[in-house]
């Protein structure tokens, strides 16, 4: 894992790569290069920090130049064993036992139909001397990222948003519709990116560049063909064996040079890939939160740490307990900071004390359960628009009656939340929509109209715009099963546009990787082999993957109900953050500049302290939002103001 960057026919080339480079040196403390080639009458720059991980030698390093070939690389290949001997086989003679080399050699052979026979995360750059092509390239699932920047015939990259901001010295304008996107999901969606000049790289595609200035672009990999493939399968009547799948996906995960730890919150999926892991390196340590225990009571939140407690215990394992009880006020700018785009996942704040926790120990790999839940079927929204199918068969006023006296209910009082009740709350807010509209209305923020309540008139296309994307990604296949409809939907957009996104930045400020045995392209054909009644079953979620962990783990916690790795967002609302959401409100950059309108925060607010609704993950992303626009328009100028010009 590490952080490229690189220049392409671009003015004064090495001096940005470098300064690329530089903004990157958290993703790879262990070394730093840098290649240049002339290019007709300019020059390719290729960047690289590097996070030591296989082969720690020197022959390792990057970019890697050989035989009329640079590469600049991140991620990690879990095939390359196989890879390494087919190319033996071939002839080509190696130096070290970096993957980075069995890339470079597979490219050389290969050229773009390598990249289906990659298995692994990545993201890179290769320059060809003889031809003088750039070509860049990013994994099938999006797990690793990848920001263009292109001016002309000229084109700079790197796996950091901020990078690209800083390099451009402040000329990059914010995309008012990615914001628009942002406040709805409470992240961008990788098909869309917070300044307008930027780009990232689709997953599963190449993007070739030409010294004439011609650009060519390819996919190499479609997740909808891969669920349409899973499809036939099931009807075939295909089983896949999913233990015997994630087994070996774990085991080739734990591949490293440096000492591997795990994510373990004591639920299914952590708890499932820790046991396994086990197997493999007795002894392992793995990683576990809590929380202030007032924040856990006010939250209503389950008790983790009796379920890893338990799962360490039964396989030899070396727990580490953290309790996040972080200062919130100085950690939210921060975490901002380093998560590029505004996110407001409070998860990326656990992801970052469990990592650097971990990293201060002299771990420099760590496997996490991430991925399990959207391609399983494993979040309660799933369960939720299933049973919103059975609701809208009840008697319309025996509906009514029903939403009227929920909408009367308390979430919160003085003392406690009511998780249930918010969850009520919640599923009435979609069980009688239109499918499609439904799925996204059980894990968005905001309706349609909530939305155009809150936001400057101005910007009702752009509102427009983003539902009728979700809308278009959705229906964007011919899937005849809801329950897989719902996971592909989720690993399209849910999964890169949030879950890795944070996970990476997160982990990577703290210089750690991240790796996700269940985003493994063998995983998800599997997966999507899996009929969607064999996933849900009854009220339990994952069921298929439930049953393949119940011969490894205990049943109690298999069967438990289903944890958040999150945060007690209404506590730190109501006691640590309080003073800033009244700042941000009425006095902050967003309403201040009219993106957003003071009436409709202020009315949020009232209304969360009254306990009539929970707008607290609301407004932890409205202050996410405001910290991030502050960074971008102190150093970036906006849209609106050069549209003014």
């Amino acid at each position: 894992m590490c952080g490229i960057a690189g220049t392409y026919r671009w003015p004064d080339g090495k001096v940005v790569t470098d300064r690329l480079t530089g903004a990157l040196a958290h993703r790879g403390p262990d070394g730093a290069g840098r290649y240049d080639h002339p290019v007709g009458d300019a020059e390719v720059c290729l960047g690289h920090r590097r996070l030591a991980i296989i082969d720690l030698s020197d022959t390792g390093a990057q970019p890697m130049v050989s035989g009329g070939l640079a590469l600049t690389y991140n991620g990690e290949l879990y095939n390359a064993p196989e890879l390494r001997a087919e190319l033996a086989a071939a002839g080509v003679r190696f130096c070290g036992t970096s993957d980075t080399e069995v890339l470079l050699e597979a490219w050389r052979r290969w050229g773009t139909d390598c990249l289906p026979r990659l298995r692994g995360m990545f993201a890179f750059g290769v320059f060809d001397e003889r031809t003088g092509e750039l070509v860049l390239a990013r994994d099938q699932l999006g797990i690793k990222p990848l920001f263009l920047l292109r001016r002309g015939a000229g084109l700079a990259f790197a796996s950091e948003l901020k990078a690209l901001a800083a390099a451009a010295g402040g000329s990059l304008r914010v995309d008012h519709a990615a914001l628009v996107a942002s406040l709805l999901y409470y992240w961008v969606p990788d098909s869309r990116c917070a300044f307008r000049e930027a780009e990232k790289l689709p997953p599963g595609s190449w993007l070739r560049c030409r010294p004439d200035g011609r650009v060519e672009r390819g996919r190499f990999w479609q997740l909808r063909d891969v669920a349409a493939e899973g499809r036939e399968r099931a009807l075939a009547g295909e089983r896949p064996d999913v233990a015997a799948v994630v087994e070996e996906s774990t085991r080739r995960h734990l591949r490293a040079d440096v000492p591997v730890a795990t994510f373990l919150s004591g639920g299914l999926d952590s708890s499932y890939l820790t046991a396994l892991a086990a197997r493999d390196r007795p002894g392992i340590s793995a990683y576990t939160i809590g929380f202030r225990a007032e924040d856990a009571r006010f939250e209503a939140m389950p008790d983790d740490l009796r379920h890893a407690r338990r799962v360490a215990g039964r396989f030899g394992i070396d727990l580490h307990e953290i309790e996040i009880a972080p200062n919130v006020l100085d950690l939210l700018p921060r975490m901002t900071h380093h998560l590029d785009e505004p996110i407001g996942d409070p998860a990326a704040i656990n992801t970052f004390l469990i990592c650097s926790a971990a990293r201060e120990a002299g771990v420099k790999v760590m496997l996490s359960g991430m991925g399990a839940d959207e391609l399983f079927a494993g979040y309660r929204k799933h369960l939720a628009n299933l049973i919103a199918l059975r609701y809208q068969r009840v008697p319309r006023p025996l509906r009514r009656g029903l939403s009227r006296a929920v909408d009367r209910l308390p979430v919160a009082t003085s003392r406690r939340g009511y998780r249930s009740v918010r969850f009520a709350k919640r599923f009435l807010s979609f069980a009688e929509l239109p499918e499609e509209t439904a799925f996204r209305r059980s894990y968005t923020l905001y309706d349609q109209d909530e939305l155009l309540a809150l936001l400057d008139p101005d910007l009702a296309g752009a509102v427009e715009e983003v539902l009728a994307e979700h809308a278009d990604i959705y229906h964007d296949n011919d899937l005849d099963d809801f329950v897989n409809r719902m996971c592909l939907g989720d690993a399209r957009m849910f999964l890169p546009g949030l879950n890795l996104a944070y996970t990476d930045r997160a982990s990577m400020a703290a210089s750690m990787e991240v790796r996700v045995p269940y985003v493994d392209v063998e995983v998800v054909r599997a997966a999507f082999a899996v009929p969607g009644d064999r996933k849900i079953v009854g009220r339990q979620g994952k069921a298929v993957l439930k049953e393949a962990a119940a011969s490894v783990l205990p049943r109690e916690v298999v069967y438990r109900p289903k944890g958040l790795f999150s945060a007690p967002l209404r506590a730190w609302m109501s006691r640590d953050l309080a003073p800033l959401v009244r700042e941000v409100v009425h006095d902050g950059v967003l309403v201040n500049s009219g993106l957003l309108r003071r009436d409709a925060l202020a009315r949020m607010v009232a209304e969360d302290a009254a306990g009539q609704r929970d707008y607290s993950k609301h407004l932890w992303h409205v202050l996410t939002l405001e910290y991030w626009y502050r960074g971008a328009t102190s150093g970036v100028r906006s849209e609106r103001s050069l549209d003014g010009m």
